[in-house]
């Protein structure tokens, strides 16, 4: 197995990461394992710039091959919101559920017909000097529900409605999700292109 480290402090996306590349021959650590790894600060304009700063930044830190993944969910009737802020929407300290709560309360007056919204989620491989070798972005478009279904997932996950399915992804397995989702979309966009520079892995 080849090791790569996720730029990512998040157990349940190191664990979807984790799951979508170990098929591949490669085992994906967080970057939680190693100390003195400070934050990275997500200054970018997209989500494709954040993965590849955060790829790059923790790269040269540690002298390591590192994946860099930003996601997020874009509201139509929110203009896009809460978008490359996703994480931190309902302000400092912000958590799922205070996420969440913001955003059912901003949608309150929005009828059903007109709550789409789509996932997005941007992955950037860097080498050990700090160079961007892949990026890919993938979406996922669902609607947002007033009320949570599901218990999977993380972050708006029981709100986002998958129309063909009738589920949210906080309902999904990740047998389905692993196919369907913003993350898998974009990974396997970007599984073929790491395979392709397997041989330059230690």
């Amino acid at each position: 197995m080849h090791t790569i480290v996720l730029a990512s402090r998040n157990k349940k996306k190191s664990q979807e990461v984790s799951e979508l590349l170990a098929p591949h021959g490669f085992r994906v650590v967080p970057v939680t394992e190693f100390a003195d790894v400070p934050e990275v600060e997500e200054d970018g304009q997209t989500f494709a710039e954040n993965a590849a700063k955060k790829a790059r930044e923790v790269a040269v830190r540690l002298n390591r091959w590192v994946i860099g993944e930003d996601s997020g969910l874009r509201v139509d009737a929110l203009n896009g919101a809460p978008g490359i802020y996703s994480a931190r929407f309902s302000g400092p300290g912000a958590t799922d559920e205070s996420n969440n709560r913001k955003l059912i309360e901003e949608l309150r007056d929005v009828p059903d017909e007109k709550r789409g919204a789509g996932y997005i989620c941007s992955v950037a491989l860097s080498d050990p000097t700090g160079t961007v070798q892949v990026a890919c972005e993938g979406t996922c478009r669902g609607r947002i529900l007033k009320e949570a279904n599901g218990s999977g997932g993380f972050g708006y996950d029981p709100y986002f409605l998958i129309p063909e399915y009738h589920l949210t992804f906080g309902q999904l397995s990740s047998l389905v999700k692993h196919r369907l989702s913003h993350r898998a979309r974009a990974f396997s966009l970007f599984i073929p292109e790491l395979l392709k520079i397997r041989d330059r892995f230690e």
